[in-house]
């Protein structure tokens, strides 16, 4: 299923706002995701005007946004709220550099599309919502192909090291750790 956030140049600190960057583990942070847009100014409310408060796209997994998503600092907080709300892959024409890496980091997929095919997105998920469904997509990564069943196809391109990664479920800790007989062997034949 497909939310939309129909916004240019999307922080991280709107993505995952600073009070909210306490916690030393990866999980929990999708509660407090885009904070000061879905909830009002008690911070309990939910904003019925935000994209992600809509009935229709509860639960989904794939965000369509506009140029610049992930611009401004570089928390890696970001990509672990979105993960931990759910999305397993944000489609915009653009990302900032250090939140793109960062995705492939943290096992979500950041997909690069044309402007005027985030246009027809935009479009396609407005008819659905219109209609009271939700817009879905499947995004095949082994094949890279992007479709919603109902005329909508495009590839996508993923460096074949990050796809293989994201494939396998490995993050930098458990790509070292694929080596670790030779580190360990590495590290008895050496006398400290």
């Amino acid at each position: 299923m497909v939310a939309t956030l129909d916004r240019a140049n999307v922080d991280t600190d709107q993505i995952i706002p600073k009070q909210f960057l306490k916690r030393i583990e990866r999980t929990g942070f999708g509660q407090f995701l885009f904070f000061d847009w879905r909830f009002l100014d008690d911070g309990t409310t939910e904003n019925p005007e935000f994209e992600l408060n809509q009935p229709a796209v509860k639960g989904a997994s794939i965000l369509i946004a506009r140029q610049n998503f992930g611009s401004g600092s570089s928390r890696e907080h970001a990509v672990w709220a979105l993960d931990d709300y759910g999305f397993r892959s944000v489609i915009a024409p653009s990302f900032a550099d250090i939140f793109f890496n960062n995705c492939f980091k943290n096992g979500v997929l950041p997909i690069k599309l044309a402007e005027s095919d985030i246009d027809e997105l935009f479009k396609r998920a407005a008819e659905q919502a219109t209609a009271g469904a939700p817009y879905e997509l499947t995004v095949d990564l082994e094949k890279q192909i992007i479709t919603d069943g109902a005329g909508f196809e495009r590839s996508f391109e993923v460096e074949a090291s990050r796809r293989e990664n994201l494939l396998g479920g490995f993050d930098d800790i458990a790509l070292t750790l694929k080596n670790e007989a030779k580190i360990t062997e590495y590290e008895a034949a050496r006398s400290w």
